[in-house]
């Protein structure tokens, strides 16, 4: 099931029914409503659906934003923060974004779990840069990135009980309003969870049926790319809690949410782990050109005819 997110050309529209016409007409019938989106664009985009002219595949938590966020800031609110205004804040964003999901008659609802308090500043940001620069064998490279490694597993226990203390609220009104929720792979290495922290998350929730996983093509290269994974096998080990995922290209090393089939990855190799009817949504940078998206969709059409 091939769907195109709102926030390739969200932040260009005022009302949420230009937004979608303007999706539609290239072609892509279903939508994902992303995080980032004000209220204000609600009634436009509720407008378009009793129209019928878009089916919602999923919706990316918070939707709408926070009143009081000004920029499109998913992370705002976190489940591990030490803040508890702020957990309980991300809990009730969470919460009514279910019920907005729930009266789109979305199929999931994407989650961000939180993070630690460690900053990419010292840690993702320098082994970007050192592989940028060609260093990722040099020795040094690959003694801060298993002092990072170790770093973060030290301090991790908390956020992971706080992340899955969390999940389990919202999954009970998730199995009541028949959205799964979609526990995404995150970009930095500082992220909740990690992939050893998905797979005990989704062995923890296993016998629930609301919860799984969601496969973020450019976030997981990243991270392949700095060595901490290898992109094939991760899909391999997790396939099992596959929900869908966010399709989207990255040009080496480390710049993602470009148009596919334009980047590094190969799609035809990592798509075969996924389910014939499994939701790909493109999630695309506003900066991609729409004659670029265009022609990057004839030809996936062509690639791969069993995944429209």
């Amino acid at each position: 099931m091939l769907a195109f997110s709102t926030c390739w050309n969200n932040s260009r529209h005022a009302d949420g029914e230009p937004m979608i016409e303007e999706i539609v007409a290239m072609g892509f019938y279903r939508i994902e409503l992303s995080h980032g989106m004000t209220i204000a664009k609600l009634p436009g985009i509720q407008k378009a659906f009793r129209r019928g002219i878009f089916k919602c595949a999923g919706v990316h938590n918070y939707f709408p934003a926070p009143v009081e966020v000004m920029i499109d800031a998913p992370d705002a609110y976190e489940f591990t923060s030490h803040r508890a205004f702020d957990r309980q804040r991300a809990m009730d964003m969470t919460l009514r974004t279910l019920e907005v999901a729930a009266d789109f008659q979305a199929h999931y609802l994407v989650l961000h779990m939180g993070s630690v308090p460690l900053s990419s500043k010292k840690f993702t940001r320098p082994l970007t840069a050192s592989v940028a620069s060609g260093q990722q064998r040099d020795p040094k490279h690959i003694r801060q990135k298993l002092d990072f490694i170790r770093k973060r597993e030290r301090i991790a226990g908390l956020y992971f009980e706080r992340a899955t203390q969390a999940l389990e609220k919202i999954a009970e009104r998730a199995q009541e309003l028949g959205v799964k929720l979609a526990i995404e792979s995150r970009s930095r290495f500082e992220d909740m969870p990690t992939e050893r922290e998905m797979l005990a998350l989704q062995e923890q929730f296993k016998e629930h049926a609301a919860v799984g996983y969601w496969h973020d093509f450019g976030h997981v290269q990243l991270k392949h790319n700095l060595g901490l994974l290898d992109h094939h096998q991760w899909l391999e080990s997790i396939s099992n809690y596959l929900i869908g995922g966010h399709v989207h290209d990255v040009e080496w090393p480390a710049r993602d949410h470009r148009t596919p089939l334009t980047g590094t990855l190969d799609f035809a190799s990592l798509l075969a782990f996924f389910p014939k009817d499994a939701p790909l949504i493109w999630e695309l940078s506003p900066t991609n050109r729409k004659a670029d998206i265009l022609s990057a969709y004839a030809r996936w059409k062509e690639l791969f005819p069993d995944r429209q």
